[in-house]
């Protein structure tokens, strides 16, 4: 597994090795002591997740705060997605900050973002599936949410199609106005 920190170094692009020959090919899309040694610490995950969207579909940007907040670990299982990480810890010198890698079925790459983040992706392919594995366990008094395309963040997300929302990510507050790590 190659490791890259991304502008917030906190933030890591993982790439497996992938095994390649006439049958097609064979990785390890997830192994606990490669991770670890990637991102410089043993993570236990609480659970998966799975996603099924469209084109244009945008989730997030969202996070929880204490007492159950998430590292999440994303990969692309079909399609395509332009993936997003902002800093929300007020404590951090790259508060209010972003990341965002193209992730995708062929290019296999994972992105960890670890808690402190909110996390949000727009689907740039129909049928697109996400697995992301989360650290700690869906806790809806401690989720939070903030608006995908506030402009105090200036998100740079693709231009595909008009972005499809759910109506509570229509309606989250704004950077300003969220509630955010120390």
């Amino acid at each position: 597994m190659h490791a890259t920190p991304l502008a917030i170094a906190d933030v890591v692009l993982l790439e497996p090795r992938v095994f390649e020959d006439a049958r097609g090919h064979f990785y390890e899309s997830f192994n606990a002591r490669s991770f670890a040694e990637a991102i410089g610490r043993p993570v236990e995950f609480a659970q998966d997740n799975q996603s099924l969207s469209r084109r244009g579909v945008v989730r997030g940007l969202h996070y929880q705060l204490d007492p159950a907040p998430q590292g999440k670990l994303i990969r692309v299982v079909t399609g395509e997605i332009f993936d997003v990480a902002v800093d929300v810890r007020r404590s951090s010198p790259t508060y209010g900050q972003w990341v965002g890698e193209v992730l995708s079925a062929t290019n296999k790459r994972q992105l960890w973002i670890p808690a402190g983040f909110a996390h949000g992706f727009m689907a740039l392919a129909d049928g697109t599936e996400v697995l992301y594995k989360a650290t700690d366990f869906y806790n809806k008094a401690a989720e939070r949410a903030i608006v995908w395309n506030d402009p105090q963040i200036g998100i740079a997300w693709p231009a595909t199609v008009a972005p499809v929302l759910s109506d509570k990510d229509a309606v989250a507050p704004r950077f300003a106005d969220a509630e955010t790590f120390a």
